[in-house]
């Protein structure tokens, strides 16, 4: 199966990044609804779409304001956006007030349980994440593979969240700060390098892909990957239209 990444940055693009955005294609999933949802058309495989949002910060919402063009060129029988309750509140009590965005996309909202069948005979999950405003994160298992996300949390080898992730194939986790920053990283309830490379070592996952990274530096390595690979040698730097097949 392949994951394609859409939008591999945080809070707002920049010259490399869009803001959080995963797609499995040959599922018809996506993960957040940031900046790089406007890609989502030109990877279509499927007539419908199943978008998981992690939480309502406009980095990982703005995007469904995205769906009216899709809508357009790529006609799809459904799409439905999964969240929690307070989340899905939020997106449509602001997001689409009459004031910002009138005109709402043919959308249909889904209230997060505690599992969602997707296709291909997938299985998601959601846990809690530690963040302001809060946010969950998603496991999503098949017969054959699985695959976790999370992103706007703080790491620690032993996370509260950590059961989650043992012995997935693939993980996605936020990185948003190098190891200088990892007390703000903490203030802001984000993470840094080390911390998401041993929690990685730590839940024995196959690979790790590092995601949601700070806009604010220029340098294509904001978060210095040698660090993670030291500790988790099968670590990756999250780059948009990067492609895993796991």
């Amino acid at each position: 199966m392949r994951v394609v990444l859409l939008g591999a940055g945080g809070y707002h693009p920049n010259d490399l990044r869009q803001t959080a955005c995963v797609m499995l294609p040959e599922v018809g999933l996506v993960l957040d609804a940031g900046t790089g949802l406007y890609r989502v058309g030109r990877y279509l495989q499927t007539d419908y779409l199943d978008i998981f949002l992690t939480h309502a910060h406009l980095d990982h919402i703005v995007g469904l304001t995205y769906l009216l063009e899709i809508e357009h060129f790529h006609p799809l029988e459904r799409v439905t956006v999964h969240g929690e309750v307070r989340t899905l509140a939020a997106v449509e009590e602001h997001l689409f007030a009459e004031a910002v965005f009138p005109k709402r996309p043919q959308i249909c909202f889904q209230p997060l349980r505690p599992e969602v069948s997707v296709s291909g005979g997938g299985q998601v999950r959601h846990f809690p994440l530690e963040h302001p405003g809060g946010c969950v994160g998603y496991r999503i298992d098949w017969l054959d593979r699985n695959l976790a996300y999370v992103t706007d949390t703080s790491a620690y080898p032993h996370a509260s969240y950590r059961s989650f992730l043992v012995g997935v194939d693939l993980l996605l986790h936020e990185c948003y700060f190098p190891d200088p920053y990892a007390e703000l990283a903490e203030q802001t309830g984000h993470s840094h390098t080390s911390a998401v490379a041993g929690l990685a070592r730590s839940a024995n996952v196959g690979q790790l892909v590092l995601v949601h990274l700070n806009p604010a530096s220029a340098d294509k390595d904001p978060v210095h990957l040698p660090t993670a690979q030291t500790i988790f040698p099968a670590t990756q730097l999250g780059e948009d239209y990067l492609e895993i097949e796991f």
